[in-house]
């Protein structure tokens, strides 16, 4: 894999004129975008694809591309909905789904989608809450006035308002977010298209997929959402050279932590991850061994796991190369440097990287405790379980003092989660927890206290078991009694999957606490000084790092260089086929064979990009200068995996899928007449829609 370059961005400066940055709606670079492609987003213009975008669920994005509510995101991202309405006799992940009226479109059990209406600058409010305050007065002044603003914010169960910290601590934003809470699946193809090539393809280049879904967002009327900002499909869809933009929502960068924090991640925290996904790979693979539904029940799992372990190993790998990790810390000395070289600077900032490293060591003596005893047990109905006997402590406490999470802003898309009609899988369960257990007790050894809490005498499978079998928590009903009865029905609750987590949470919250005062706190705290320092010495004009917020990244169509070959941007529909064994997961679903002599073979089907994007982008719309969609983003190269860390124009790049690839599918393969009126009207066949 090509190493990554230290662009100017990582030594703070704003970049040139790289295609560098996953940019803020209110910071964006206008200019150099001109300077470089002859085009200059107008303010009008960032407004109308703010608003055409969405975010999708927990961790992807998405857009309105129809003035009906129709929503576009990957077939990766709707997994969970997708599987969650699928029966053993009806299985949309394997046979895929079309909705040939509107009476047919089905709600997702627990999704919501979001469009960010305004950005508010709150970085002054933040900064005075925690003025003069460290450790334990800072983590509680900052947690206060985040819940405050954010409460303040939130006029109705129709918005949520969330405080974003940007430039680790250096500012602070208040976005406002319009929630959609009844989604409905209107198309989705075939696993076997939509992940065509599988975990060996998986972040490579040339690809050959349709990873695309369309859903429709309804209003409480039980109508469509009539979209006013929407985006429009482009007639030709992506030419080579031709300019782009990716409006989505990147999870998190680590372009902007200190030395002593990537340390932590190349040393300890990625490791660990890796270690850990790899166990329960191999459990599931030995899982969807024993049988046609437990295949069918763990499938989006699996995916999952294989998808964060490659993603994972390309960032150990980043962080592993001696000449990258060494210009990091180039970069980092140069800013002390020149920080110590003033002296009011180095006393207001001079300390904190040494602050931020104590930080790290502290984590590194908590993390044990703090990764087992918070955040060890995973499974749904344990974390349904959590959240029930939080919630309820919680909601007896100011708002200002609640656990980050359980602020009245968040409870609604809280309540929602809770009362989801998505089925829960015992036996799956069963596995989870069992192996969530034994890792408890390997990590932490027999005579931990807290592993003699919760194992007693039984072992990590017995318990599982009777946890499970026990727990009455995927039953809607029981949830909601619990939910309505608050602490008493808690407490009375005879249920042994909430016995567990009232039991065990007065430890997870002490080392929460721990964690938040010790290493949290420090950490934001000095990262602000850093990020001040930074805009002290290089200026402010330049990006923050992802954080799973909107950003909007400029690039263009261009291929690249790999292993002394020049690989070209495009793929074309007929090379699907050869591409294809007929053999997983090279085996192409049976309406493509069929369909295979009346699809248009020199059509693109999927492409790459400069742009910069990391995961969260997934179901990022590409647009052209005049905001129409040309493409739809669902990975990206190998050489994107170190993105984590910083970019290189050279090979970094976003895979997407062509528009005029979607357009093609719908039409020859799919005949979804019904989804192509609404976003090309010019290219439905006219023959009437035949669902899979």
């Amino acid at each position: 894999m090509k190493r990554l370059l230290i662009m100017a961005s990582l030594l703070g400066a704003a970049p040139a004129l790289a295609d560098e940055g996953m940019w803020t709606y209110n910071n964006f670079p206008s200019s150099k975008v001109k300077e470089k492609y002859g085009f200059a987003p107008s303010q009008e213009w960032l407004d109308k694809v703010r608003l055409s975008s969405a975010k999708f669920g927990g961790g992807c994005s998405a857009s309105f591309v129809s003035a009906d509510g129709l929503v576009m995101t990957n077939h990766h991202c709707a997994r969970g909905c997708i599987q969650q309405l699928s029966t053993a006799k009806k299985d949309f992940i394997a046979n895929g789904f079309y909705a040939k009226t509107a009476a047919e479109e089905l709600r997702c059990p627990a999704l919501e989608v979001s469009q960010l209406l305004e950005i508010t600058d709150v970085t002054e409010q933040l900064n005075t809450a925690t003025k003069g305050l460290t450790g334990k007065a800072y983590a509680d002044g900052l947690k206060a006035e985040m819940a405050r603003l954010e409460k303040d914010c939130t006029t109705s169960e129709q918005f949520r308002c969330d405080v974003v910290t940007l430039y680790q601590g250096g500012k602070y934003n208040l976005y406002k977010y319009q929630r959609h809470q009844d989604v409905r699946l209107v198309f989705a193809p075939e696993h076997a298209i939509a992940f065509f090539g599988g975990d060996p393809d998986n972040f490579e280049f040339p690809r050959y997929d349709l990873d695309v879904t369309f859903l429709r967002a309804y209003g409480k009327d039980d109508k469509p959402v009539k979209a006013e900002h929407f985006f429009k499909w482009s007639e030709h869809g992506a030419k080579e050279g031709e300019a782009t933009f990716i409006s989505g929502h990147p999870g998190r960068t680590s372009r902007g932590l200190t030395v002593s924090q990537l340390e932590t991640l190349r040393d300890v925290s990625l490791p660990k991850i890796l270690f850990r996904l790899s166990e329960i790979r191999g459990q599931l693979t030995e899982f969807q061994n024993r049988g046609a539904e437990q295949k069918r029940i763990s499938t989006n799992n699996l995916f999952g796991v294989e998808n964060a372990f490659k993603a994972n190993k390309g960032k150990l790998e980043q962080l592993s190369d001696k000449n990258f990790f060494a210009q990091k810390v180039a970069a980092e000395q140069e800013l002390r440097t020149k920080v110590n070289a003033d002296p009011k600077m180095k006393a207001k900032y001079g300390a904190a990287w040494d602050e931020i490293a104590r930080a790290q060591q502290s984590y590194r003596e908590l993390r044990k405790d703090y990764e087992s005893q918070e955040n060890g047990l995973s499974s749904q109905l344990f974390w349904t379980a959590r959240a029930l006997v939080r919630l309820a402590d919680e909601q007896g406490k100011p708002d200002a003092e609640r656990l980050r999470g359980y602020n009245d802003a968040n409870l609604p898309q809280l309540k929602v989660q809770l009362m989801s009609k998505a089925p829960i899988y015992p036996e799956l369960e069963t596995l989870q927890l069992a192996f969530a257990f034994t890792k408890l007790r390997e990590e932490l050894g027999t005579e931990h206290p807290f592993v003699k809490k919760v194992l007693g005498k039984e072992s990590p499978r017995s318990l599982a078991t009777r946890l499970v079998k026990g727990s009455k928590l995927a039953d809607l009903k029981t949830r909601e009694q619990l939910l309505a009865g608050g602490k008493a029905a808690i407490e009375a609750s005879k249920d042994p999957m909430i016995q567990l987590a009232v039991l065990i949470d007065p430890d997870a919250r002490a080392i929460r606490k721990r964690y938040e005062e010790e290493v949290d706190a420090v950490v934001r705290k000095n990262s602000e000084l850093v990020a001040q320092a930074r805009f002290d010495v290089y200026g402010t004009q330049i990006y923050p790092d992802a954080t799973g917020t909107l950003r909007l990244s400029f690039g263009a169509v261009k291929g690249y260089v790999q292993d002394g070959k020049q690989v070209a941007p495009f793929t074309v529909m007929s090379g699907t086929f050869d591409h294809a064994t007929g053999e997983e997961p090279l085996a192409l679903p049976k309406s493509w064979l069929a369909a295979q002599k009346t699809l248009k073979g020199t059509t693109p089907m999927n492409f790459v990009t400069t742009n910069d994007i990391i995961g969260g982008n997934s179901g990022s719309p590409v647009i052209n200068q005049n905001a129409e969609v040309v493409g739809l983003v669902f990975d990206g190269n190998i050489q994107s995996l170190g993105g984590d860390y910083g970019y290189d124009e050279t090979g970094n790049r976003a895979v997407s899928v062509h528009s005029d690839a979607l357009i093609e599918a719908l039409r020859s393969v799919y005949k979804a007449d019904r989804v192509l009126r609404e976003l090309r009207p010019d290219a439905a066949s006219g023959k009437g829609g035949s669902g899979q």
